[in-house]
C-alpha cells in the first residue's frame, strides 16, 4: 500500500468515527445528523496533508488565516469544484476583499467595521457568502467576539442597515469552563434573534454541541492529528 493510499484510509476512518458520533449524539436528541455540518479545520496543514481528507470525501473545510488559505486552497477548490472553505478565525477589514473572494462562509463577524466591508465586498463582487456573529459568551478581553448583550442588536444591524442575511451565531467557549453552558446560551441568543445556524464545537467537545443544537462543528485534531 503506498503512503497516499494509507494516508488517504487512515484520513477517512477518523473522518467515520467523528461522523458516527456525530450521528449518534443527534439522535440522542432526536435530530437529524444530516443537519450538523461537520468542518474539518485545515489550518497550519499543508495541502498534501488535506488532499487525503478530500479524497475521503469531506467537502468542507474551515482556516483560521486569509493569508494561510489563499496559499493552498485556490488549487485544491479548482481541482475540487465541490469544496466548501469556511472563515473560522478572525478578519481584518482590509482583508474582507480577499477574504470574500475566497471563501464561502465567514464565521467570525463581530464589528460593524468588518460587516460593512464584507457587504460592500459581496456586493461589488456579486458574491454570496453563509455569515455568522461570533459572540464572545464567556466575555473574555483576550478573545473576539461581540458581547453577549449586544448580539441581538448586532444581528438586527446587519440585517436592516447592511442588508445582510445572517445565516447564524458562533461562539469558542472559554478553555477552563463547562462548554455546555455555553453552547445553551448561545442557542438561547440565537432563537432571540431569528437566526438558526450554531456554529460551535471543537475536537474536545463537538458531540455536546450537537446535542445543544449545533448546525456547524469545528473539528481539526481529531480528523488531521496534532499540529506543530
Amino acid at each position: 500500500m503506498s503512503e497516499s493510499v494509507a494516508n488517504t484510509s487512515e484520513t477517512a476512518a477518523r473522518l467515520a468515527e467523528i461522523r458516527a458520533r456525530i450521528d449518534a449524539a443527534a439522535k440522542g436528541q432526536s435530530r437529524d445528523s444530516r443537519a450538523v455540518t461537520l468542518i474539518a479545520v485545515s489550518k497550519t496543514f499543508e495541502a498534501d496533508a488535506i488532499r487525503p481528507a478530500i479524497e475521503a470525501g469531506q467537502r468542507h473545510f474551515g482556516e483560521n488565516r486569509v493569508q494561510e488559505a489563499k496559499a493552498k486552497w485556490p488549487e485544491l477548490k479548482a481541482a475540487e469544484p465541490g469544496i466548501i472553505l469556511h472563515l473560522i478565525g478572525p478578519l481584518q477589514s482590509n482583508k474582507a476583499k480577499e477574504a470574500v473572494a475566497l471563501f464561502d462562509a465567514i464565521h467570525s463577524i463581530d464589528r460593524e467595521k468588518i460587516a460593512r466591508a464584507i457587504a460592500a465586498e459581496m456586493k461589488a463582487q456579486g458574491r454570496h457568502l453563509q455569515l455568522f456573529v461570533q459572540v464572545n459568551t464567556g466575555e473574555e478581553p483576550q478573545k473576539a467576539g461581540v458581547m453577549p448583550r449586544e448580539a441581538v442588536a448586532f444581528v438586527k444591524m446587519c440585517r436592516e442597515q447592511l442588508g445582510l442575511e445572517i445565516a447564524g451565531l458562533m461562539c469558542i467557549p472559554p478553555v477552563d469552563e463547562e462548554p455546555a453552558v455555553h453552547f445553551a446560551f448561545l442557542a438561547k441568543l440565537a432563537k432571540e434573534a431569528g437566526v438558526l445556524g450554531l456554529s460551535m464545537g471543537m475536537s474536545d467537545d463537538f458531540e455536546t454541541a450537537v446535542e445543544f443544537g449545533a448546525t456547524h462543528v469545528r473539528v481539526g485534531s481529531a480528523i488531521f492529528g496534532g499540529r506543530a
